[in-house]
């Protein structure tokens, strides 16, 4: 660290003990059921209990931080809550010695934003175990583009390399590819020098995909699952589906002998196949769980993510915001018109 950087950490730092109110975007539950989103004035005594402190510097737009705002009790049980599942920042205090004061770190998943207290908040308070020192390679605010989003495209793209899924199979499906997930797996793979094919069921994504790589863009019509035939040509040498449903079904039935698909959307969550693409032509299907992820997988992945998998438009598949602007980008997301990836800059 440079001595002007470690200057403005130590300035950071005496900042934070000196204050003790911090400003967060705070949902609560009305007396009527319905929820209201503020940004307010916290108090650091507000937060849980943890070893980590850590000044929030970037952090990101998530599916499940719109549901977390909107009062979604399936991801948050109780509140008021400051949702946020991704955070950047500076470290300002740790009291098991894990990291010290300055220390760039990342803490995604496992429970930040959903019933503890999340990234739209200056502070986070989290169990040491949460975080990881910011990679060599990356910026706190490229480490936001990729987020959550990126982690779980990595740990897809991860098993399929693993599996065996090489350049010369052919090409591979991304389904959801103007998402936020979607958009890392189609980049990623494509920066690795992979055939994509990109799936996306809305309109107006083609530029967007083109700009990550998209060598054939698919619409939704185009690859409508028939659900009475249990396998369809073989075309892929495998898929990373964020959809799930009928989505995920042709990306099955499609893939090619001894290929392999991942799973991490829920979108559609009831699946309609049979088991011919299992035992007719050995395809895999791997389930990608980001928010539980060994820590060991965690960093291999993310090193890999600020190393041979960053690719050169990065910074553009994001646009950004403050706590202010989060209102118009949990509409947009609603309405699904939301394309790419939103950091938040606090």
């Amino acid at each position: 660290m440079s001595e002007a950087r470690a200057l403005s950490s130590l300035e950071d730092k005496r900042g934070i003990e000196m204050s003790e109110k911090f400003k967060a975007l705070v949902v609560r539950e009305r007396e009527d059921q319905t929820f209201a989103r503020a940004i307010e004035e916290r108090s650091i005594d507000e937060l849980p209990e943890g070893e980590l402190v850590v000044e929030v510097r970037h952090s990101s737009l998530n599916y499940k931080d719109m549901l977390s705002a909107s009062g979604n009790r399936g991801v948050t049980k109780n509140y008021p809550h400051t949702p946020g599942i991704d955070a950047a920042g500076v470290v300002a205090s740790c009291s098991d010695g894990s990291f010290k004061a300055g220390d760039e770190v990342i803490v995604t998943s496992y429970d930040l934003g959903m019933n503890t207290s999340g990234g739209f908040g200056r502070l986070i308070r989290v169990p040491s175990a949460w975080a990881l020192p910011l990679p060599a390679g990356l910026t706190l605010r490229e480490a936001m583009v990729f987020g959550t989003a990126g982690l779980t495209a990595g740990l897809s793209v991860h098993r399929l390399l693993g599996w065996g899924i090489t350049l010369d199979r052919g090409e591979v499906l991304v389904t959801g590819a103007a998402g936020g997930v979607g958009s890392m797996a189609l980049s990623i793979l494509s920066h690795l020098g992979f055939s994509v094919a990109a799936l996306q069921g809305g309109a107006g994504a083609d530029d967007l995909l083109k700009k990550c790589g998209a060598k054939t863009i698919l619409s939704a019509e185009e690859t409508a699952d028939q659900p009475s035939r249990p396998l369809l040509k073989e075309r892929f040498a495998g898929c990373i589906d964020t959809v799930g449903g009928s989505v995920l079904a042709y990306g099955l039935k499609s893939t090619a002998a001894g290929g392999a698909v991942t799973c991490c959307g829920n979108i559609m969550a009831e699946l309609p196949i049979t088991v011919y693409p299992f035992i007719l032509r050995g395809v895999s299907l791997f389930g990608i769980d980001s928010q539980n992820c060994p820590m060991g997988l965690r960093r291999e992945v993310w090193g890999k993510l600020a190393g041979e998998w960053k690719f050169p438009w990065l910074d553009d598949l994001a646009s950004e915001t403050t706590l202010e602007g989060l209102e118009e980008r949990f509409a947009a997301m609603k309405a699904g018109t939301l394309k790419g990836r939103t950091v938040v800059t606090l």
